[in-house]
């Protein structure tokens, strides 16, 4: 088993920091089921998967692995990943909203920096919410995919978003500035 440090020597070894998105995207290829750990059926799993036996070739997979995520196929699958890979405790169905805000970064940043930079914004200003669910966590992307940004001229109250979201664009709307 890799354990926390480990993972930080691999990440020194292979010159990335332990926070790039690169290396959720590797746990997430490892099917790995508790964060900070890899065993090592994920880490065999993960590196036959990716045809990599030495640190080079794990370093030369990095850009594969990346396209592999950012499929749309696999992007939502990814998305779910990064959400439960950070349920820490066993039974546990949400995320803090720290957690919450430098994970949507860390995954959506990239992609929807706009969108995620004022939904972290609101995030950190609101005091009703301490949580987020996997359902809000999904409605996050879906917002992204769907809605113009920054218009929400298509965003409809009546269609079923989590009510965070309702609050989130209410907020925006008071907040044009």
């Amino acid at each position: 088993m890799i354990d926390p440090e480990g993972i930080e020597t691999l990440c020194s070894h292979l010159d990335v920091p332990h926070t790039d998105v690169r290396i959720l995207m590797l746990a997430w290829k490892m099917g790995c089921e508790k964060q900070g750990y890899f065993t090592l059926d994920e880490w065999r799993t993960g590196m036959k998967a990716l045809r990599a036996d030495s640190i080079s070739k794990l370093k030369k997979a990095f850009p594969e692995l990346t396209q592999e995520v950012t499929r749309p196929t696999n992007f939502q699958d990814f998305y779910q990943f990064a959400f439960r890979y950070c349920l820490t405790e066993d039974k546990k169905k949400c995320i803090e909203i720290p957690v919450a805000c430098e994970l949507l970064n860390l995954v959506l940043g990239l992609q929807f920096r706009p969108q995620v930079e004022k939904l972290i914004n609101y995030l950190k200003y609101q005091n009703e919410y301490k949580v987020i669910n996997m359902d809000q966590w999904m409605g996050f992307l879906r917002f992204c995919n769907e809605i113009n940004f920054p218009s929400l001229d298509n965003y409809d109250e009546d269609q079923a978003w989590p009510l965070i979201l309702d609050n989130f664009v209410e907020w925006l709307r008071a907040n044009k500035n």
